[in-house]
């Protein structure tokens, strides 16, 4: 995976973090001729109640092993919150480990029956966003969520998907903050680094978010997209683990403007796919007149 990342992880979290806080908001005074984003390393020392030297070890990766009191007092003093606090006691926890082997993931085959009998939007994706199954009602929905279509690529990549979201900027920050987490300690999984190194080289935005080291659980909420045919449409998303997949539906409030609008693009589907299927050539030869 590009950058120290791998090596030093914990020291590049560190820095990226410290960056993002202000004098302010750490209650210093701004002080002036400052060569460097947010605070300085010494300014994080003093505020953690360690030595200036002990943190630039911790920074260059010279110490992987601070102990949890250390830990806890970085995390107040860079204003964590509860995710990213987990997040970095995890990295200290690390552990090297031998690489893996590419290992595709499976979608079980009660999870395809689920999706037939599902009228509202649904799919199956992988660790790395990748559109493993979905059902006719997501296809309607967004064209992007076709099986072998990578989520977080066509939002950053595709003009369409980008317009298809009103509020663009948080989902990319919300996705790239949620691929941080999923990755986790698992930096030589094969997928991750062939999808970061495909986006670093290809969109600036990833590049920008992925510098900041963010970090964000993405699983239930609510998102507001805009399709091409029925309009603007409010729907909540839940994520349900299934082995080592991920189930996503997206619903509307019952009997909302979006429950209608969801119900037509249902039955403008079904209508579409009985017109290609009845102009779809048969295999079936006409017997012939006698």
């Amino acid at each position: 995976m590009k950058d120290s990342e791998s090596g030093d992880r914990l020291g590049s979290y560190l820095r990226a973090r410290r960056e993002l806080v202000s004098p302010a908001q750490a209650g210093l005074p701004p002080g002036g001729n400052r060569r460097v984003p947010g605070l300085r390393r010494e300014e994080v020392a003093l505020l953690a109640g360690i030595s200036p030297d002990y943190y630039l070890r911790l920074e260059r990766g010279r110490d992987k092993n601070p102990s949890p009191q250390v830990l806890e007092s970085l995390a107040r003093v860079l204003q964590l919150d509860d995710i990213e606090r987990a997040y970095l006691l995890g990295l200290a926890a690390a552990r090297p480990r031998a690489p893996r082997r590419k290992r595709p993931e499976h979608v079980p085959a009660r999870v395809h029956e689920l999706l037939t009998h599902l009228q509202i939007p649904a799919f199956v994706e992988g660790r790395a966003f990748d559109v493993l199954a979905s059902n006719p009602m997501a296809v309607a929905l967004s064209p992007r969520l076709r099986p072998g279509q990578n989520r977080l690529r066509s939002l950053l990549l595709d003009p369409e998907e980008q317009a298809f979201h009103q509020d663009w900027t948080k989902a990319t920050a919300d996705f790239i903050a949620a691929l941080r987490i999923t990755i986790g300690d698992d930096t030589d999984n094969p997928r991750f680094v062939e999808l970061v190194g495909e986006l670093a080289l290809s969109s600036q935005r990833f590049r920008t978010l992925w510098a900041r080291h963010d970090v964000r659980s993405l699983d239930g909420g609510t998102t507001t997209v805009h399709h091409p045919v029925v309009g603007e449409l409010r729907l909540h998303r839940d994520k349900l683990p299934i082995d080592d997949v991920i189930l996503v539906v997206y619903y509307p409030d019952k009997d909302s403007d979006s429950d209608e609008k969801l119900r037509l693009l249902a039955a403008l589907s079904l209508t579409e796919s009985a017109s290609t299927a009845h102009d779809r050539p048969s295999d079936t030869p006409h017997p012939r007149t006698l």
